[in-house]
């Protein structure tokens, strides 16, 4: 089964992530504060970059980090966290102005751990090291798998124990790599978005309205990065594997959806101006455009 979703949707998304810009990490050659889930040396690197007519020390950009450690443990959903994460004035988290000139990557089964809880999303995008987005995969044909990774994303986000992490997040992407069923009454194949929620996390449907010119989005495929990745996962066996080379093509379902919401432009676009925090009588609702 991991065979079938790591060559059929997992490895060739984060290749497609690749293309898309953001730069393969691998988990045995880094940190990160397992606290946050933020890659420290990465934050402050990005964040004394993206804030370079301040010269900030790194001490500086270490009380920036204390903050938002403090702000995501509000029980808010984020919204606090979000706020700062989006305002344009003192030191910046992202720079909005120049979205490329922020450090985007992307690492794979990274553990979010607290005391005896843990879970490992398949993908996770960051940005200056924080981990923004991530994405859940199954192997396409299995609506009980899909079914059953809802019913987990659920409960997790429900876990007081994550709550750092759920606050955190400001989009998920959760896909089987199979084209949208419209006759089904639930929304079980396909690609899928949604925005974090302490309860019940709604899957929105992604049509593209525009003809992507993915050949101004996409970087060239890179063999090296490739091998790269695939010798981190220890997955050289599927290299040429029929169903591996399929689904690298970027009109798969979970590709079109990544070029769709996660290209930079896109993604500027959705953190800066498509989240809204709506308060309801049963509590705080984040909600994604």
């Amino acid at each position: 089964m991991k065979f079938n979703e790591d060559s059929r949707v997992k490895i060739p998304s984060i290749l497609h992530l690749t293309r898309l810009g953001y730069e393969y990490i691998s988990l045995k050659n880094t940190s990160w504060d397992e606290n946050t889930n933020i890659f420290k040396d990465l934050f402050v690197s990005s964040i004394k970059n993206i804030n370079k007519n301040k010269n900030l020390k790194d001490e500086e950009v270490l009380r920036v980090y204390d903050d938002i450690s403090l702000l995501l443990d509000n029980d808010d959903l984020g919204k606090a966290f979000y706020e700062r994460l989006t305002e344009k004035s003192g030191i910046k988290l992202i720079d909005f102005d120049d979205f490329s000139n922020n450090q985007f990557n992307v690492v794979t089964e990274l553990t979010y751990k607290k005391d005896e809880d843990e879970f490992r999303p398949d993908i996770i995008l960051l940005i200056n090291g924080i981990p923004l987005v991530f994405i859940e995969v199954k192997k396409p044909n299995n609506s009980d798998g899909v079914r059953a990774e809802r019913k987990r994303i659920e409960t997790r986000f429900q876990n007081k124990a994550f709550k750092k992490f759920v606050n955190l997040t400001q989009l998920m992407i959760f896909s089987n790599n199979m084209e949208y069923d419209n006759e089904s009454s639930e929304p079980i194949q396909g690609a899928f978005y949604a925005s974090s929620s302490y309860h019940k996390p709604i899957f929105n449907y992604f049509r593209e309205e525009e003809s992507l010119n993915l050949e101004l989005l996409l970087k060239p495929h890179n063999e090296e990065v490739e091998n790269f990745i695939l010798k981190d996962n220890n997955l050289n066996v599927i290299k040429n594997s029929p169903e591996f080379l399929t689904n690298k093509n970027p009109n798969t379902p979970t590709n079109r959806l990544s070029t769709s919401i996660l290209s930079k432009d896109r993604l500027a676009f959705i953190l800066k101006y498509a989240i809204a925090y709506v308060h309801e009588t049963k509590g705080i609702e984040k909600h994604i455009m």
